[in-house]
């Protein structure tokens, strides 16, 4: 995607408003502001306790900020519950993998597309004809997204017994299956090697790239972030320490002395 496309339109697709959370007195978050354009790969960077966590779990609704406001298009989703925020568009993945680990990869992924049906316990009994019609559309959704990131050899695999880079692809099939705007992906290169990482990076480019989808990345691995993100916000202790393009950011003194250390190092 091209610069010229992310400019499009003035309005972001996300915006994050001056957001706080206060946890017994511990200030997780503090003011912090950002915007995500439609098309965005953003990327959420800081040290450990730097807050991109607790900022995923407002986004995703396990938390309720405890200041400002979350827009999705323009609308506030803080009165929304964490089980419907797939709804409007939101899905995403987690540090460490939340699968059903005693379900096959199918079924998982299956999982993925409730969000977006309509049938009820009375109409699946009855096999009624549109809930056929739906289950047959489900079923080709999930064939391709098994498809799109090589998961179909394992597809009646039981997850738990999947090496831990093959889960993490379940949990993104997962989160694709829900048809997302914006793609919340929590430390998606932890635990993968070096060849793994490359591979992601040039899967999660391709997601926005071909699924016209927007990516949140809160990652550590820093060459991964800087490679494929078009823009970063970076924390720490809660507070908005540096926004810009990946070079920008990487060659902000603030960030280098808070995470990256020095340049002779």
């Amino acid at each position: 995607m091209t610069q010229a496309q992310l400019a499009q339109g003035n309005d972001p697709l996300l915006a994050v408003r001056d957001v706080s959370v206060v946890f017994g007195g511990i200030v997780a978050l503090n003011g912090v502001s950002f915007d995500m354009k439609q098309g965005q790969i953003l990327g959420l960077i800081g040290p450990n306790g730097a807050g991109k966590t607790t900022l995923f779990n407002c986004l995703s609704r396990l938390y309720q900020p405890s200041k400002g406001d979350i827009l999705m298009e323009g609308v506030s989703i803080l009165k929304r519950p964490a089980h419907r925020i797939a709804e409007i568009g939101i899905g995403r993945t987690f540090q460490n993998v939340a699968l059903f680990p005693n379900l096959s990869v199918i079924d998982n992924v299956r999982i993925g597309t409730h969000s977006r049906t309509n049938s009820d316990i009375v109409s699946d009994s009855l096999k009624l004809g549109w809930v056929r019609r739906g289950e047959a559309a489900i079923n080709h959704k999930v064939n391709d997204i098994l498809g799109y990131l090589d998961l179909r050899d394992v597809a009646h695999t039981v997850v738990s017994g999947l090496p831990f880079g093959t889960q993490k692809r379940v949990e993104l099939a997962r989160a694709l299956a829900a048809d997302p705007k914006i793609l919340l992906l929590d430390e998606p290169a932890g635990g993968l090697n070096h060849e793994e990482v490359y591979v992601l990076g040039d899967l999660i480019r391709r997601i926005r790239d071909e699924r016209d989808m927007t990516v949140l990345l809160v990652e550590h691995h820093m060459g991964l972030v800087m490679s494929i993100a078009d823009h970063v916000v970076a924390l720490n202790f809660g507070r908005k320490l540096a926004e810009g393009t990946p070079s920008q950011v990487q060659s902000d003194p603030d960030v280098i002395k808070a995470y990256l250390g020095s340049k002779d190092q």
